[in-house]
């Protein structure tokens, strides 16, 4: 599947108000970070992009790679490696941005691959086991078990969370910097 296939249009709600509720399933899309399988809800899902490069902006968090100008819109790119506390992904063409609405705005989740679009029933998700006296992980909703792989479902709201004041300060950032400054960043679609 390729990623000019996985486009989605904005759909609003929470994480969890997804087409399949109904039903008790819902879609999610896959992906790795250093061997590691995570995925996310495909309805905050707008676009999956290759890695293009960022233009890097001062005194941000060192999860904050950068902004992209996507067909107009500036979209700051999250190493999601980084968030979680793994170190910088070194970004080469093979690496994806996958574009998120968070709240009422989209953001790049940098990683290292997309691998698959899963239909997961709601009851499937369990909770994540309690380490070193946390119940549960600020960053993720919860374990899938696909056969012999365990993906972590990411907490998209809560990603910011902890990171929203790097996040606020890249936005006045942006919001003070004329946007022709950005327009070097724009690639085709």
């Amino acid at each position: 599947m390729n990623a000019r296939s996985m486009l989605k249009e904005p759909a609003g709600g929470s994480a969890y108000s997804f087409e399949g509720a109904a039903t008790g399933t819902f879609q999610c899309v896959a992906f790795t970070i250093g061997g590691h399988h995570y995925c996310i809800d495909i309805m905050s899902v707008r676009e999956i992009r290759n890695w293009t490069g960022v233009t890097e902006l001062p005194n941000t968090a060192e999860f904050m790679r950068g902004v992209i100008n996507l067909r107009g819109i500036i979209v700051p790119i999250i190493d999601l490696r980084a968030r979680f506390g793994q170190g910088l992904i070194e970004p080469t063409p093979s690496h994806v941005v996958v574009v998120v609405a968070i709240g009422d705005r989209l953001h790049g989740l940098l990683v290292d691959s997309v691998s698959d679009i899963l239909t997961v029933k709601r009851s499937d998700i369990a909770p994540i086991p309690e380490t070193a006296g946390q119940s549960q992980s600020p960053l993720l909703d919860g374990l899938i078990t696909q056969g012999e792989q365990m993906l972590a479902v990411v907490a998209l709201e809560r990603l910011l969370d902890s990171g929203a004041e790097a996040i606020a300060q890249t936005m006045r950032t942006l919001d003070q910097a004329p946007h022709e400054e950005f327009s070097n960043t724009v690639t085709a679609a």
